[in-house]
């Protein structure tokens, strides 16, 4: 209205914000129950003067607002206490007993609430009123939920580790004291997920009963993988799973069943839900903090009254370091929820939205200490053209290819052209570079996982598809292998592969089902992947990382390593890597291009540059990036791209823009951020005569809404298409430029590594010297080492696992052979592995010695002293029964009388046979035997 005073205007503001929240505003000389179940009182008056608002629900007083100016948003929390003395206040014409539960103070702009009925009743900013209904509920209730989260019933620990019993227990008093938001560091691998699950169990159950709790994700492949966690899900404290007890739903579109009690999101379909828009399903494919074109303004989320602010008690975020920023924030910013993050790698960044609150910190070295991740080895591969790149000489035919459907050409060259490593298999691809790598790391394998019969499984991060492409064809020659040896996995949709005209050349492949095959089934034994990089890809059999791209972000680097840290049981481990000796004792990182090395930075957003990708700049635009640089950037890419292709790609591209030519888009993009056009919409969204300024917030409207009208255009598929026939642009084939090797060795760390793991043991074999009897022996006595007995070693290797799980005497055998410069046998079990640990940490042994050689070759000389005395020879009958006692010593450390009843004595005739053979010389050869073979 015209002629407003700014209190007249303030009071329009709250009376729009309380309509959309459902409440009928009437004056207090027009009073009408019967209007709504919520009736929102103007100035109505108390014994203390007249409220701003009063509420009224079903009826009954509930509520008072105070209503401000927008100029005291910066001092509202000054006026708590005149809008607590009018909820204390007595009604006119109620004569309330009690004060009114509900206070609110809002300038319009900001509304704070506080809840009367809270322990601790502290006020909180909301982003619209309650709805009338939601109060009309609370009022039944006798606790609040910050009531009711004082009641936590104990927690039972049993199947719990101790990171997830303190992560639940901090998290839990985090939620006691009203702390808003808490952040759950968990390293990958810990079961961050299945702690959030439990958490959710408890406050979905009595006595704390929250109403409805929002798991959200940022990738539609995470999604899926939490919805298969919570079915999966069983209380410790019921037989029946999660989803019999609750309501479980993942967000499929925009339908959310008011049943749900948690509701599986994207943040991406989250945010179209609010804003009440379509979301093409592409956009939840990848996640947000890999766009690089963001909107510079987001577009705000807006008041959605089938899905109010108050519609989620508790929201989880998975994976919060990455996705909740800038447009995505206000997603989480709408809802009157506590903020709960998940992450195993935080920045600074995520530290700073969740303000400090760490419940619990679990970082990587925790979880390779207490057994639950293992840890890694680095081996490096350096080659000439990784490390410097090369040249192509003038005057030979070269190879050039298109990137995608792979047609080739030759044409000669030139002149000399010279190439950087950072061009390799992007513009320049030198299949010798990629035959260097692959065969080194093929030859180093021994090495690398000595005993091993089959390849471990490996997973290759590759630079682009093209790439990946490439190292796939070449694994197979290389290691002599058939298709399924090595495969592609990816999170994306398995598009067919098809031909300029769009005929299908290749069906696509489920990535489920190779991920399922890569995580479950002999073959493949190595998978290439490019975008398989972010959490939530779980094979555990994984022992080995090749690097063939460089990271430059930190956290995405940890996020690739964090695919090899899960633990798996030696059987689990056997069923896919029959060889595996042990459980998986850790991991390798082969690192064939100074990932390991290079600088890392923390992961930021990134804003337009003129290299980001086409893709993105069409993403961008497409999820509301209007700003002229990205909005021209685009236009010139697509410019440039038309003018390389021939009439069929126009046609198709045409098809997926429902009709509009690529050139139309172009024009139509660059009239978008045309001066003259936009000056035109801003006076007119100005409501101003032509001619006048319309100031610069009408003028981003503007440009806003006239790249909006563009961007219609725009949708998964078109993207794709566009980027797909973008891509099938050539690349140069160096066919003659040879790599050389310059080195493949352990890095330098990985000795220190050693050191450290061996003097750990050492000091654990010392610090237990006085507490098992075998070490006592070997550490105190060690000429009684012939006493050892199996039960005792067994005892020992079974106290080392609870004790110190990452102390896998496997592991601590590579480390001392690599220290001790070992390349002979490996032992056969853990067992006789841990004798030839024990025999080294306490001196016996100056180097790692196998104790099964140990064994054999004290045997041998046992023999040729026997035969060298006065002593008849043993006959061959005798020489099978003494060879057969060595094996077992070999294999159990101590041979007694009793062991003559098991296999494969008892085929000899057990004990009664060994005396035919030896008669009184029995005992004497079995006490001999257990002294002089382990010495």
């Amino acid at each position: 209205m015209v002629n407003q005073n700014p209190e007249q205007k303030a009071r329009d503001q709250k009376d729009a914000l309380l309509a959309k929240a459902g409440w009928v505003v009437q004056d207090k000389k027009k009073i009408d129950f019967s209007a709504s179940m919520g009736v929102a009182v103007r100035e109505y008056q108390t014994d203390v003067g007249p409220a701003d608002y009063v509420l009224f629900v079903d009826k009954q007083a509930a509520g008072v607002i105070e209503a401000k100016p927008e100029a005291w948003g910066e001092k509202i929390t000054t006026v708590e206490d005149q809008s607590q003395g009018y909820a204390n206040a007595t009604l006119k014409w109620v004569n309330n007993s009690q004060p009114l539960r509900f206070v609110y103070e809002s300038t319009g702009v900001i509304t704070r609430f506080t809840d009367g009925l809270d322990p601790h009743p502290r006020s909180r900013e909301l982003f619209n009123f309650h709805r009338p209904e939601t109060l009309a509920k609370w009022l039944k209730e006798p606790k609040s939920l910050r009531g009711r989260l004082q009641d936590f019933q104990p927690l039972i620990k049993e199947g719990l580790r101790k990171c997830q019993i303190k992560a639940i227990t901090k998290l839990e008093e985090s939620l006691k004291e009203d702390k808003p938001r808490a952040l759950v560091q968990m390293a990958t691998g810990s079961g961050k997920t299945f702690t959030a699950i439990t958490a959710s169990y408890r406050l979905l159950r009595e006595p704390v009963s929250a109403n409805r709790i929002l798991f959200l994700v940022d990738t539609k492949n995470l999604g899926e993988q939490a919805e298969q966690e919570f079915m999966s899900f069983l209380p410790n404290d019921d037989n029946r799973k999660f989803t019999e007890l609750y309501t479980v739903q993942r967000l499929k579109n925009q339908y959310i069943a008011k049943d749900a009690q948690v509701c599986i999101s994207t943040i991406q379909r989250m945010y179209s839900i609010l804003k009440d828009e379509p979301l093409d399903e592409s956009l939840e494919e990848q996640n947000p903090a890999e766009q690089f074109t963001k909107p510079k303004e987001p577009q705000p989320v807006v008041y959605n009254e089938k899905i109010p602010p108050e519609f989620f008690d508790v929201i989880i975020i998975d994976e919060c370091h990455r996705s909740i920023y800038n447009l995505w924030r206000q997603v989480l910013e709408y809802f009157d929820a506590y903020l709960i993050g998940l992450t195993a790698t935080p920045d600074n960044r995520t530290y700073g939205f969740f303000r400090k609150n760490v419940v619990s910190e679990y970082d990587h070295e925790k979880a390779v200490a207490d057994g639950v991740n293992v840890g890694n080895e680095i081996f490096v591969i350096e080659t000439e053209k990784t490390k410097q790149g090369g040249k192509i000489e003038a005057k030979q035919q070269i190879e050039r290819r298109e990137r995608t459907t792979r047609r080739k050409r030759w044409k000669q060259q030139d002149q000399n052209e010279a190439y950087t490593a950072k061009q390799l298999d992007r513009d320049i691809v030198n299949p010798d570079q990629i035959r260097t790598v692959i065969k080194t790391f093929r030859d180093a394998l021994p090495t690398i996982f000595p005993g091993r019969k089959e390849v471990p499984k490996t997973l290759i991060f590759a630079k682009t598809d093209s790439h990946a492409d490439d190292i796939i064809q070449t694994v197979r020659e290389e290691f002599g292998e058939s298709n399924q040896f090595c495969k592609k996995v990816t999170y994306r949709v398995a598009n067919d592969k098809t031909d300029s005209e769009g005929n299908v050349i290749q069906k696509g492949e489920d990535p489920k089902s190779v991920l399922a095959q890569f995580r479950n089934d002999y073959y493949p034994r190595i998978a290439v992947t490019v975008d398989m990089i972010a959490t939530g890809t779980d094979v555990k059999a994984l022992e080995c990382l090749l690097f063939m791209r460089d990271v430059k972000s930190k956290n995405y680097f940890e996020q690739m390593k964090g695919r090899g840290t899960r633990t798996l049981d030696k059987d689990s481990l056997k069923k896919v890597t029959p060889s595996a000796q042990s459980a998986k004792t850790h991991y390798v990182i082969v690192d064939a291009i100074g990932v390991t090395k290079s600088v890392k930075t923390a992961s930021q957003p990134l804003i337009t540059k003129p290299s980001v990708p086409l893709k993105d700049l069409a993403m961008g635009v497409m999820m509301g990036a209007s700003d002229s640089d990205t909005v021209s950037s685009l236009a010139g890419r697509l410019a440039r791209l038309d003018k390389q292709l021939d009439d069929k790609e126009r046609a198709r591209i045409a098809e997926k823009a429902g009709g509009t030519p690529l050139l139309m888009i172009v024009g139509e993009l660059f009239n978008a951020i045309d001066g003259d056009r936009v000056e035109q919409k801003a006076v007119e969204i100005a409501g101003q005569p032509v001619g006048t300024n319309p100031g610069d917030d009408a003028r981003n409207k503007a440009q806003q809404q006239l790249v909006s009208q563009v961007a219609n255009v725009f949708n998964g598929e078109l993207i794709e298409l566009i980027d797909s026939i973008r891509r099938d642009k050539e690349q140069t084939i160096v066919h003659d430029d040879l790599d050389e090797l310059i080195k493949a060795e352990w890095d330098g760390e990985t000795t220190e590594n050693a050191k450290v793991l061996t003097q750990e043991l050492a000091d654990y074999l010392k610090e237990q010297a006085d507490e098992i009897d075998a070490l006592a022996i070997y550490f105190n006595t060690p000429a009684r080492r012939s006493e050892v007995t199996y039960p005792q070693i067994k005892a020992l290797l079974e106290k080392l696992k609870q004790d110190r799980p990452k102390l896998a005497p496997l592991r601590i055998w590579q480390a001392y052979a690599h220290l001790d410069n070992y390349t002979g046998e490996n032992p056969l079990t853990e067992l006789t592995a841990l004798v030839a640990l024990v025999r080294r940490a306490c001196g016996i042994d100056s180097a790692i010695t196998p104790f099964g050689r140990t064994v054999r070759k004290n045997f041998q000389d046992w023999i040729m002293k026997y035969h060298s005395g006065n002593s008849e020879k043993f006959n061959e009958q005798q020489m099978q029964w003494l060879q057969a006692i060595r094996d077992h010593i070999a294999s159990s450390f101590h041979f007694e009388r009793d062991d003559l009843d098991m296999t494969p004595f008892d085929a000899k005739g057990g004990l009664m046979g060994m005396y035919q053979q030896f008669g009184d010389k029995m005992d004497w050869v079995i006490e001999d035997l257990n002294r002089e073979l382990v010495a």
